[in-house]
């Protein structure tokens, strides 16, 4: 499975987007990809939208069950803990650790 979640999407994106993954909610897209047309959808939107925040959740078989990738400039930060993926809303650099880090 995989969940794109999009702010301010363009009418062009929106449309591709839509040609593969069905919209539950704006700018929220659900649906099941392959890791080759996963990659190629990033990578179409990116190019048409280099600034737009997006946040792309994927199945995968870590401890979570998904990962987690962020695009463009979003409000938050992505963090790993321990080897998990987490959403910081108030980033403090000081704190990141890199994802080979154990420590809590």
């Amino acid at each position: 499975m995989t969940v794109f979640i999009a702010a301010d999407t363009p009418p062009a994106i929106r449309g591709m987007l839509r040609r593969w993954l069905l919209e539950p909610r704006a700018n929220v897209f659900v649906g099941t990809l392959n890791p080759r047309v996963r990659q190629m959808l990033t990578e179409y939107v990116l190019r048409l939208a280099p600034t737009m925040s997006l946040l792309i959740l994927t199945a995968d078989n870590s401890s979570q069950g998904f990962s987690i990738e962020m695009h463009g400039e979003p409000d938050r930060q992505l963090v790993t803990r321990c080897g998990l993926q987490l959403i910081a809303e108030k980033f403090d650099p000081s704190c990141q650790t890199t994802s080979g880090d154990n420590s809590t």
